[in-house]
């Protein structure tokens, strides 16, 4: 087998795996969202975890007074605990499904809007028609699931929209600062800890004396080590072997996927609207009318975007 099949082989399987980390994120965020554990306790459980694993490596290869200015302070209010404490705060109240549209659906409008506002970022007919099919998706599942008796939207859908903002902010400003993902993911996870695990302790409510120690290590382990720390690390891989329209197209399906997997696991309907908004959403991903000009090569696209992955 030649060094580039074997290389391209080894970026499918990195980018199937970040998939599985992805489409579980919003199965077991809501799972958390379900259970004893409050938002509060996982967003602790998530930052508390990674600061411990990557503290080590901080102290003796990078230096952590390297991660303690204002800028690592910005994106960790926006990356870090921004985005985590109001996407559990809306796995608690809100289906998976909803996170899959409003948290992952809306992330295209609100990165083209703070890439103009932020970086100056022009947009283009493929962003606009991208746009256009999520746009139309979104308005058809709001508009069907609003005909039902009992409509299913709430705070948690507005908390959605608010960490996918939070999310979409950090991102363009690490690309105004040219912060390195791997600095990235290090500073946010050890400047989230420290300015939020004191709070948490003091004055914010917790049932974690009331959960099972499974879990709060199924918590720890998946938040803190799987997503903060090993997703970003094949996410970036990935790209660097296949490129980075490849992998979105691949990442593109996660959101289906969750969506599609809550309904055996967590007993949660998929209804023809949240079916409409899914299909809009994924179809504004993947662009596929830009399969013709750019194929599913290994080649590493012009417009590669080594940030940090979300969740």
């Amino acid at each position: 087998m030649s060094h580039s099949r074997r290389d391209r082989l080894i970026g499918y399987g990195l980018v199937l795996f970040t998939l599985a980390v992805w489409a579980s994120f919003i199965l077991i965020s809501r799972l958390a969202g379900k259970s004893v554990l409050t938002p509060w306790d996982t967003t602790a459980l998530r930052f508390g975890t990674a600061a411990l694993v990557l503290l080590p490596v901080v102290v003796f290869k990078t230096g952590i007074r390297h991660f303690f200015t204002w800028q690592f302070v910005v994106v960790a209010m926006l990356g870090g605990l921004g985005y985590a404490m109001l996407a559990y705060v809306g796995f608690s109240l809100a289906p998976a499904a909803h996170g899959a549209i409003f948290l992952h659906g809306l992330l295209p409008f609100f990165t083209a809007l703070m890439g103009w506002l932020i970086i100056r970022e022009p947009m283009n007919r493929d962003r606009w028609l991208g746009l256009s099919c999520i746009a139309f998706g979104i308005g058809a599942m709001m508009w069907l699931e609003m005909q039902k008796p009992q409509t299913s939207f709430g705070w948690g859908d507005v908390m959605f929209v608010g960490a996918s903002a939070s999310w979409a902010a950090y991102t363009a400003l690490l690309k105004r600062w040219q912060m390195p993902p791997v600095d990235a993911t290090m500073g946010v996870a050890l400047v989230s800890a420290v300015l939020y695990l004191p709070i948490y302790w003091l004055f914010l409510p917790s049932g974690l004396a009331h959960a099972s120690w499974q879990v709060i290590a199924l918590q720890a382990g998946f938040q803190g080590i799987l997503v903060v720390i090993v997703a970003m690390l094949t996410f970036i891989a990935a790209v660097q072997r296949l490129g980075a329209f490849t992998v979105g197209c691949f990442l593109a399906l996660a959101p289906m996927l969750a969506a599609t997997l809550a309904v055996p696991v967590l007993d949660e309907p998929l209804t023809l609207g949240l079916m409409l908004g899914l299909l809009g959403m994924v179809t504004g991903a993947l662009q596929p009318w830009k399969w013709v000009k750019f194929p599913l090569t290994p080649e590493v696209d012009d417009d590669t975007d080594l940030s940090p992955p979300k969740p």
